[in-house]
């Protein structure tokens, strides 16, 4: 197998390149069959992501996949070479199980990317790409990812904002779903923070903004209900979480409104995020009982603590793909030493019949059984013999030892 992982990604290529190499999931069939046309490429997975373009390939000539790229994207005259990478053998297989397993990921150990390759495997598989030797290497990497996620923490700690403030309401309320929740501000953050709870499967979302008019695509997107900025203190009341996120030079939750809420919900938790700076959640807040008040320093603390936790689990992870990957090419080596005994078998076989077919003849025509047989065994020993021995002969003529030392150690001789 010459397998190599050959392409570009976030790590040496900026986006404005990485664009211009990316392929629709629609146009990947028909560009694979396209780059198994090539003469020197096999066999060929794609992997297109906003952060790679990577090409899986059992091939023999890198040159041939950087001009085939080029000519599909239209980029005849552009200079690759800076951006792309290569690997080769044992190394592309470790590079593909470190991507699978979000090891090479620009969030580092984000699960999306395991999906991705499945799929991009599945679509090489509908269009013809995969042979022998990837059928037997993506289903390796994909039980090393999962494998590494099942005995590492590389994808328990959350290093998103986004992501870290719903784990945190996860822990807080673990019934989530169940959960009323009131988002302060509309901008970027807010609509990140809106569709990772929408995904938690939460259907309880408000938004509060001062122009209604400004929230109306989250509304449409996400279907939450929209309120204005002075109706805070009524759907306060009803709130368990409650996200704030705006560009106010002054709070917007004082102690006395939070006091006033905390009335109504008798003794119910009340979880309260404050991402403004300046805030919008008077600190003091954080005094009263029954309520749990975060904000962006300490979301920061826990997602570098969950960074390191990360970083932590990714050296363990290392550690077990090289395992993995050495354990994939000696399971490789053992398949094709099986198909070369096999070969090696069926000539043998070969030779035997074809001996044993004249033995016969001469018996039907009346020789001497014992004359046959002595010559059905010399026949038969020189025919064994005679490709190896002329081998053998050529080593010795070249002083290639090891060939010598090899029949020795296949045959057990002194």
């Amino acid at each position: 197998m010459k397998l190599v992982a050959y392409g570009i990604n976030h790590h040496t290529t900026p986006i404005a390149i990485r664009e211009k190499l990316a392929f629709s999931e629609t146009q990947l069939p028909n560009a694979l069959k396209n780059l198994i046309s090539q003469p020197a490429v096999n066999e060929a997975v794609i992997l297109s992501t906003c952060n790679r373009t990577e090409i899986y390939a059992d091939t023999s000539q890198i040159p041939s996949l950087q001009q085939w790229l080029t000519q599909q994207k239209s980029l005849i005259d552009f200079d690759l070479n800076p951006y792309c990478f290569a690997h080769y053998e044992t190394d592309a297989v470790r590079h593909i199980m470190r991507v699978a397993s979000g090891l090479d990921s620009m969030v580092l150990g984000e699960p999306q990317v395991l999906g991705q390759m499945k799929q991009a495997y599945q679509i090489a598989q509908d269009a013809g790409t995969v042979g022998n030797h990837l059928k037997h290497l993506f289903p390796a990497v994909f039980e090393a990812s999962k494998h590494i996620r099942t005995e590492t923490n590389i994808g328990a700690h959350p290093v998103s904002m986004a992501y870290a403030i719903t784990q945190l309401s996860k822990n807080i309320f673990p019934a989530l779903n169940e959960c009323r929740v009131l988002l302060i501000g509309a901008g970027e953050t807010i609509e990140l923070i809106a569709t990772h709870l929408r995904g938690a499967g939460v259907h309880k979302i408000i938004i509060a903004n001062r122009t209604i008019e400004k929230t109306q695509p989250l509304v449409d997107a996400l279907q939450v209900h929209a309120i204005r900025m002075q109706d805070i203190p009524v759907y306060l009341k009803e709130s368990d979480i409650v996200i704030s996120a705006t560009a106010s030079q002054l709070p917007i939750i004082g102690k006395g409104m939070i006091e006033s809420a905390l009335k109504t919900k008798r003794n119910k938790l009340l979880l309260l995020i404050d991402l403004a700076v300046p805030r919008d959640i008077e600190p003091e807040v954080s005094a009263l009982d029954h309520v749990h008040l975060y904000n962006i320093d300490d979301l920061q603390t826990i997602i570098a603590e969950n960074l390191k936790n990360r970083s932590e689990a990714a050296a363990v992870a290392e550690s077990m793909i090289d395992l993995q990957a050495s354990h994939f090419l000696s399971k490789m080596q053992i398949y094709h030493a099986r198909h070369v005994i096999t070969e090696y078998r069926n000539r043998l076989e070969k030779i035997r019949a074809e001996a044993q077919e004249k033995a016969m003849r001469q018996l039907q025509k009346g020789l001497d059984p014992h004359i046959v047989l002595e010559q059905f065994g010399e026949d038969l020993m020189n025919k064994v013999m005679h490709h190896p021995t002329v081998k053998l002969r050529e080593a010795a003529a070249e002083k290639k030892c090891g060939a010598f030392l090899q029949l020795k150690e296949f045959f057990e001789l002194e």
